[in-house]
């Protein structure tokens, strides 16, 4: 077909962040009377793909078949292939995945998010939030991203001294924030929806604190097993990363307002970014949902987060994005506006 650059050995990569799993599928790409045969490598969660550039050059028309996408044909038109996409997509219906999900754990969707951290979620990302060898090169790459938007939070919060100073980590994982705060003589307290994440995070506290040797006193993070929506209590800083991506917009509006009422003087949030592309690409990830996908992933849009923050009289002093092939993360730091100046 007229532009048409894909060969046999032509990968098709979908991703976001983060995207523990594989699924793959061969298809064919059609133009006029013409069809190569690739294969189509797609992450199980989380996705953004990255599609067009690898499929589709030049101004030529093409339609994907799939053996593997459950009898999908999508068009890919160069110069236009994410408006194609869009139409296509609109008759893929992962909803009814989602439900299904939903009823093999006999709960909501809360109940889903905790069933999947607390068993196959949680041998994932122990594995990409360490050190270990044992993972792929999808998930070494959001270990590197992840690790970047920790990095950025250090570096804000770098500005004072935090010895002493009360963090609130809403959603703390394994602790990848939390220890590096507590080994700086923050405070912390540090909670996640899934309890074997919980335990990790303080059996790796405990060994970091007790290797440690800065001269800086440190305090044990105090680790506890619970969702957002109970924490409770007054805290100087609080930090949610990469966790509204289990909040659909309705409720992660409330969400950050709750996060928000936590803080004195500063909030930390990093999100999945909504933009039209991102939507779209994400929507061709779900189309190869892996046996053990069983959470939904939802962008926001960074003017939807800063809304509700405004509504609650808090305003952004700064923002950072982190990019890289796999993971995607946009920053805000939020101060009540009474002190932004």
């Amino acid at each position: 077909m007229a532009g048409m650059a894909a060969t046999a050995s032509t990968t098709l990569r979908s991703s976001f962040c983060p995207a523990p799993e594989f699924a793959s599928s061969n298809v064919g790409v059609r133009g006029g009377a013409r069809i190569v045969r690739t294969h189509v490598q797609a992450s199980a969660a989380l996705p953004v793909v990255e599609l067009a550039a690898q499929v589709v050059s030049g101004g030529g028309l093409g339609v994907i078949e799939s053996d593997g996408i459950s009898g999908l044909q999508f068009a890919v038109a160069g110069g236009g292939a994410i408006a194609a996409l869009a139409a296509a997509l609109s008759f893929a219906d992962p909803e009814k995945r989602r439900q299904k999900q939903a009823a093999e754990t006999g709960g909501d969707e809360k109940a889903v998010v905790r069933n999947y951290f607390n068993t196959k979620g949680f041998e994932r990302w122990n594995r990409i939030y360490g050190e270990t060898d044992d993972v792929n090169t999808v998930q070494l790459d959001i270990r590197t991203g992840h690790a970047q938007t920790v990095e950025k939070v250090l570096r804000f919060l770098g500005d004072r001294p935090l010895e002493g100073v009360t963090v609130c980590d809403a959603g703390c994982g394994t602790g990848s924030l939390s220890i590096p705060l507590a080994l700086q003589g923050a405070h912390v307290y540090a909670s996640d929806i899934s309890s074997a994440m919980v335990e990790e995070a303080a059996r790796r506290a405990g060994a970091a604190l007790s290797s440690s040797s800065n001269g800086k006193p440190t305090q044990t993070p105090k680790f506890e097993a619970c969702d957002l929506e109970s924490i409770t209590g007054k805290y100087d800083t609080v930090a949610c990363l990469d966790v509204l991506i289990h909040y659909p917009q309705d409720k992660a509006s409330a969400m950050v307002q709750h996060l928000a009422s936590l803080a004195e003087n500063r909030l930390l949030l990093s999100f999945a970014p909504y933009t039209l592309y991102y939507s779209v690409l994400k929507r061709i990830g779900e189309l190869f949902p892996g046996p053990s996908k069983a959470t939904r992933a939802y962008l926001h849009a960074e003017d939807d987060v800063e809304a509700a923050l405004k509504e609650v009289g808090w305003v952004v002093r700064r923002r950072e994005m982190t990019g890289t092939k796999f993971y995607f993360s946009r920053l805000l730091e939020a101060v009540p506006a009474a002190k932004a100046q």
